[in-house]
């Protein structure tokens, strides 16, 4: 058995503490519906802006809220608005990871959920366990009109010359800017 992620919440923002509340984490039930998290599962939470780690459960709040809050100890470990990555584990056999495909959304600053990913696992003529990252945000209605791809510090010229240095003519070039960094 090997231990591997099964669903992810990247980016999201924390909305509030609540250090007298039992321990857990409140999530919004429409971002663990849409990631496949379920009520009091475990989940590994890690702070982008502080590097704390730790585990606890999830508890549902109000439906499309875009809350996440820290309750009990685990509200020590974060401010409003530092972005979290929340992770759920499953304990698999490596045959099962063809069938797998972890959910991943990442978040707009206001909780907004901005891209809808998965993980795959394949088999290919290079190796037995292959991997990519499916974006599947466009196959989902769209509940907002900008996206930020968590990227708020995206240097977009350098990108477009890195691009160009690589080879890629400009009306590819642009194509690739358009589609993945401007939405």
């Amino acid at each position: 058995m090997v231990k591997v992620i099964r669903a992810k919440l990247h980016g999201i923002r924390v909305t509030n503490a609540d250090l007298h509340y039992h321990g857990s984490i409140t999530l919004d039930p429409d971002h663990c519906v849409a990631a496949g998290l379920y009520p009091t599962e475990f989940v590994d939470i890690w702070n982008k802006n502080s590097g704390a780690r730790l585990s606890t459960y999830v508890i549902f709040g109000a439906p499309g809220s875009g809350c996440c809050v820290l309750n009990g100890a685990a509200a020590r470990t974060c401010q409003v608005g530092d972005e979290l990555i929340i992770a759920a584990a499953a304990d698999v056999t490596p045959s099962e990871l063809y069938q797998l495909k972890p959910r991943v959304l990442t978040f707009t600053p206001k909780n907004e959920i901005d891209q809808v990913l998965y993980y795959e696992v394949f088999k290919s003529d290079a190796r037995e366990f292959d991997f990519r990252i499916v974006d599947t945000t466009a196959e989902r209605p769209t509940t907002t009109s900008a996206s930020v791809h968590n990227y708020p510090n995206v240097d977009i010229s350098a990108i477009r010359a890195a691009l160009k240095e690589k080879g890629m003519i400009d009306v590819d070039v642009e194509s690739f800017v358009e589609k993945f960094l401007t939405r």
